[in-house]
């Protein structure tokens, strides 16, 4: 499973990318707002951050817009995505640069019928928010288990992006379920490094390294 940064934070995304966990970079209004930093300027600078997809959002609600906010976002780099909201006109939007060879994040998904209207209209990726849905006293991964079944059955080539993640356990989950990708916050990546045992073992092993005496080199 493919892990993606939910971030603007250039800062958070360059340290996580030396361990190797960026495979790429979801961001969206409100994290560009967070950032406090131009959109251009901060997608360009987290284009050279990763070789994955970095998806950035279009904020118009109509086609025609949409596209043409389209066309400015994918003169960013190479490896933008270009992300629409699960709309009549975003899935419109989502056919039109797909037949064109641009990668779309199709976000704001809640249900598996949405998931089907995403993936026969070409969408790069399906982004289904799993801890919005569980805060509607819905089952998110529940979402995940029939979005991933009805593009197996009919080997739909969307991966299935899962948003939304508030903590490990979603993470755990989507990968059990055979979800293509977890977009997470630094916080929660961090996170899965965590283990009262491992750290518990690393201290066990220190102390007993300080009672010998030795150093290494």
């Amino acid at each position: 499973m493919k892990f993606f940064v939910d971030t603007a934070d250039t800062a958070e995304i360059a340290d996580l990318a030396a361990t190797g966990m960026v495979d790429g970079v979801t961001t969206n209004p409100s994290l560009i707002k967070k950032s406090g930093r131009d959109i251009m300027e901060v997608t360009k600078e987290i284009c050279g951050l990763t070789d994955g997809p970095v998806s950035a959002e279009v904020v118009a609600l109509d086609h025609e817009t949409m596209l043409k906010e389209a066309e400015v976002l994918r003169k960013i780099a190479d490896n933008v995505c270009i992300k629409v909201p699960l709309t009549i006109d975003g899935l419109k939007t989502c056919k039109a640069l797909t037949s064109e060879g641009t990668m779309v994040n199709v976000t704001l998904c809640f249900s598996a019928n949405q998931a089907l209207l995403a993936a026969k209209a070409g969408a790069s990726f399906i982004s289904p928010f799993v801890g919005r849905h569980d805060d509607n006293g819905f089952d998110g991964m529940k979402l995940i288990d029939d979005i991933r079944l009805i593009y197996d059955n009919y080997a739909y080539e969307t991966e299935i992006l899962v948003a939304s993640i508030r903590h490990p356990i979603h993470v755990l989950e989507s990968a059990r379920i055979g979800a293509d990708v977890a977009t997470m916050p630094p916080s929660v990546i961090r996170n899965l490094f965590k283990h009262i045992l491992t750290d518990k073992g690393i201290e066990g092993f220190l102390a007993d390294w300080k009672d010998t005496g030795q150093q290494i080199g």
